[in-house]
């Protein structure tokens, strides 16, 4: 990956929209040439898949949580069938496995307090081997970007 390359995609995570002739004038070259540079992209990895971001008032997902989650024990079976559960949730953007004091760390979007508690209690609390959770509820959105700066 050269330095054109790095160029491209700072473009294309800042706006996946712009067209090759768009970002051809951006970086100088010609638009075949940033046509085939993205597919290279694309193929090796690099570039993994292009998303709309949505208004999450305009959709009605303003209630954001972050949910510690502790398992009852550590054990790969309890590990792979908690990890095969909670992808199943459409509440859960995001699950991450953690070191510290909990070992999963969830970012829920939901309506309202309302609508968590009814996740909590037919969803979250039914999968098994859970041992306790802690839920931390956001005040404001200080920071969020997909951008990862190279």
């Amino acid at each position: 990956m050269d330095t054109t390359d790095r160029k491209l995609l700072m473009l294309l995570q800042q706006d996946s929209t712009k067209t090759t002739k768009e970002l051809s004038l951006k970086l100088n070259l010609s638009v075949t040439a940033i046509y085939e540079r993205v597919k290279k992209l694309e193929r090796e990895g690099i570039i993994k898949k292009y998303v709309a971001i949505l208004d999450q008032k305009k959709v009605e997902k303003t209630f954001v949580v972050f949910c510690h989650l502790k398992l009852i024990q550590h054990t790969k079976e309890y590990l792979t069938r908690f990890e095969q559960e909670v992808t199943k949730l459409e509440e859960v953007l995001e699950c991450y496995h953690v070191s510290g004091d909990y070992d999963y760390i969830l970012k829920i979007y939901v309506k309202d307090m309302e609508a968590y508690r009814e996740f909590m209690v037919t969803k979250l609390t039914t999968l098994q081997h859970i041992g306790s959770t802690h839920s931390t509820f956001m005040i404001s959105e200080v920071k969020n970007t997909n951008v990862i700066v190279l």
